[in-house]
């Protein structure tokens, strides 16, 4: 009976190893008028931006880049500009898969803290807070692909 020795299986991990705010800004340009009851509800246009890059051998920095403006009768009520940063560790993951992980689930992982601040920071500049639907990250990652294949 002859036995073969394997080498041992790598684990692979993936490992949040801090988040925090990167930048944050709150405008609130027409106040205090802008804080007095409206009959009018405010358009709200967010947009959603992510940049991700490596720091060092099996680190990486995701930053979630989300940008929302109230809009009501061509005037601004608030602009809340927020980039919300996580650093990763990444083990043993194929590098085929090391894109899909950084743009799609480690924005998942870090939109519900990002939700947290602006709502926090839209109900401290008076207004009532802003809860920011889920964001599928898969179809935005999907979505991304295609205009890239598009290009090329």
């Amino acid at each position: 009976m002859s036995s073969t020795t394997q080498p041992p299986t790598q684990a692979q991990s993936f490992m949040v190893k801090g988040q925090y705010i990167k930048d944050l800004s709150f405008e609130n340009p027409h106040a205090p008028e802008s804080l007095l009851a409206t009959s009018v509800r405010p358009g709200i246009d967010v947009t959603v931006d992510l940049k991700g890059q490596k720091i060092q051998d099996n680190l990486y920095e995701m930053t979630l880049h989300i940008t929302a403006r109230a809009m009501t009768d061509g005037n601004t009520m608030f602009l809340v500009d927020l980039a919300y940063a996580g650093i990763f560790e990444v083990v043993n993951i194929p590098a085929e898969h090391i894109e899909p992980l950084l743009m799609i689930d480690c924005p998942f992982v870090l939109f519900p803290f990002a939700r947290r601040v602006i709502s926090d920071i839209t109900r401290d500049g008076g207004f009532p807070p802003l809860m920011l639907d889920p964001i599928d990250f898969h179809a935005l990652y999907v979505q991304n692909q295609g205009r890239k294949d598009a290009v090329a």
